[in-house]
Formats: structure tokens, sequence, C-alpha cells
């Protein structure tokens, strides 16, 4: 059985099952009330990828419908990956994430889509790879089966690709060397001197640049900085749409360095290579000031990652670049059935404190 005919007996399964599983609360009075309080809250553009993206999009869900997540499609890894490399179309898996994030019964949703297979030809991909892999050979074009996928699944908001166009990750480093795409980029992160796309000329979607015109507010991360935060604002027509715009953007900072991408950085460090692709400072920087656990610290250390906080020098440096840090607990610690102790943002603890500040910055 070939992946495409697969993906299209589980596309239906995944609707029914998925009509099956949404809740209802049994009072349409009070669903009237969310909804209509939902649809009244602020217009939200939130761009990154990977699991930062979706873990965002989770909490601000429950403050407003009004989200545009733009989604990085540089991915290389793992079945995105392999589904690029085979089909040749734009990767999948941070698209999927955002989808069932941004979905009414989440859980469940991610649940069914984050299913792998782990035999045959099928072994290593998940159902959600395999459903927008359906679509998009059904309807011959990837930004129109994630558009499909956004009003299957009546999610709260829209999930859109930054281009449908193949671009690569690109970057040298100060030895002069020059790396080639996600993986290579993740490697060498903390030597990179230079970041670019390849072709320089790809162009966001136009959805894309009309949700900037429409927004209240910019988010930018959490979430890999060199491979998940800054492909997105390479492209320039969408760096310009951004710097131009006159609404607040705010970047949310990592709880803890990458291995090999951001070993040894500091949080200017981090604030200095998003304003350099956008081409101004964003407004604001959410950062964690809440202690992370000192087990989970030991962890982390073994693999070269180290906890991201604010001094007194950094704090000095970025009022002098124009941005003003929000510090605030935004984290909290899973166990999760791969390995005990995982350090991540709290969505809910996230989304309360990006939206008092936007009633802050709006005087509402």
């Amino acid at each position: 059985m070939t992946l495409f005919i697969l993906g299209v007996i589980t596309t239906l399964v995944i609707l029914f099952m998925f009509g099956r599983l949404k809740l209802s609360s049994g009072k349409p009075a009070l669903e009237r009330a969310i909804n209509r309080r939902l649809s009244e809250g602020p217009y939200i553009v939130a761009v990154g990828g990977g699991t930062g993206l979706s873990t965002l999009l989770r909490g601000i869900k429950s403050f407003t419908r009004n989200i545009t997540a733009v989604v990085a499609v540089t991915d290389e890894g793992g079945s995105s990956g392999r589904i690029r490399n085979e089909w040749g179309m734009l990767p999948p898996g941070d698209v999927r994430n955002c989808i069932a994030a941004l979905a009414e019964n989440d859980s469940e949703l991610k649940r069914i889509l984050d299913f792998r297979f782990d035999r045959g030809e099928l072994k290593g991909h998940s159902l959600g790879n395999l459903l927008l892999l359906a679509v998009t050979e059904m309807s011959g074009d990837f930004s129109k089966a994630v558009e499909k996928m956004n009003h299957l699944l009546s999610i709260r908001g829209r999930v859109l690709p930054v281009t449908t166009e193949g671009i690569t990750l690109m970057g040298k480093t100060h030895d002069d060397l020059t790396v080639k795409g996600e993986l290579s980029i993740s490697e060498h992160g903390r030597e990179l001197s230079e970041i670019w796309l390849e072709p320089h000329d790809a162009k966001p979607l136009p959805d894309v640049l009309s949700a900037v015109d429409e927004a209240d507010v910019i988010l930018l991360g959490p979430g890999s900085l060199f491979t998940s935060v800054i492909p997105n604002i390479l492209m320039k027509d969408f760096a310009d749409k951004l710097r131009d715009s006159s609404v607040p953007s705010i970047y949310i900072c990592n709880l803890m360095t990458q291995p090999e991408e951001t070993q040894g950085f500091s949080i200017t460090n981090h604030l200095e290579w998003v304003s350099a692709a956008l081409g101004k400072c964003p407004d604001y920087i959410i950062t964690n000031s809440a202690a992370i656990p000192e087990d989970v610290v030991e962890r982390y250390a073994k693999e070269g990652a180290t906890p991201l906080y604010l001094d007194s020098e950094q704090k000095m440096k970025i009022h002098k670049m124009g941005c003003e840090f929000v510090e605030a607990d935004i984290m909290s610690v899973y166990d999760n059935a791969k390995e005990k102790r995982v350090l991540r943002h709290d969505s809910q603890k996230l989304a309360s404190v990006i939206f008092r500040l936007i009633r802050r910055i709006y005087g509402d």
C-alpha cells in the first residue's frame, strides 16, 4: 500500500474520529458566550516553529481565536525530512503540531496525529504527516492542504506555512565554513557569523503578509533560535512587513540554551540575532524568572544546556537596545514517557503573561 493511499484512508479515519472526539458542553448559551469572548480577542500573529510555537498556541487560544500561526518550513529531520526528500513536499511536522495545538480538543487530536508507525515502509512516519501529505496530493498545493485542515478540524485561528517555496537554510561560521541545511545549522549555531536563505528571493504567502496588516501584536518564539524563529524572518518581504508594522512585537526567549545551536549564548545574544534578522529590536522580550529545579539543571547540563536568566548587565544592554524586558514564571517541569523531568514553557502561564502585557500596552 502506498503512502498516498494510506494517507487518504487515514484522512477519512481521523476526520471521523475527531468528529466523535469533539467536546460539547451541552450548554449552548455558555458555548456561545465563550465563542463571543474569544472572537472579540486581539489579533495575534505568532511566528516560529517546533515545539515552542505549538506550546505557545495551546495557551493563547484560551484568550482569543484571532490567531495566525506562521510556521517555518526548513525542517529536514525525521518523518518530515523523509517526506520532503521522497515526495518533494514541504515538511509538514511543525504545521501538524500547530494545527493540533489550536484544535478544540487538542490533547486527543495531538495523541492521534502524533501516532508513529513502528514497522514496514511507514516506520517513523507520523499519522498527521501522512494526513497532510494525502491532502496535499489531493489538492495539488501544500498551502491549500493546510487551509483545508484548518477548516476541517475547526481550529481556533489558522496555521500558515511562511512560504510554499522550497527553501534551504544556509550559514557561514567565523572560520569561513559554509554550512547548509537545518541540521548543519543547528550543529554549528554557536559558531555562526552569518545566516541566510536560498533562494534569496523566496516569497512569503500573501496571506502571511495580510495577517500582519490585521495584527494587534506580533509574537516571535519561543523555539530554536536558528532553526525555528529566525528562518521565517530571513524572508525579506516578511521581515520588511514586520519591521514596518506599527504594532508591538514581543520576543519570547527560550528557557535554556540549546546544545551546539546556542550553547554558551546569553539572552542578549538571542535578542541580537533576532534583531539583526528582523532589522529592528523587538519592543518587548519575555524571559523566565522562576528557579529551575537543581536536578533538572544538572540533567540538562550533561547535554550542554544551561538556564537562561537576566542579570543586571543584560538588563542594561536590553534597555539600551530600545527593548523592554518582562520577567515572569513561565516554566513547568513535566514527566513524559521517554524521559523524566522535562523542562518546557507552561502554555497557560506564558499566555497569561502575554495578555497582561497586551492589556498594559493598550491600556485596557
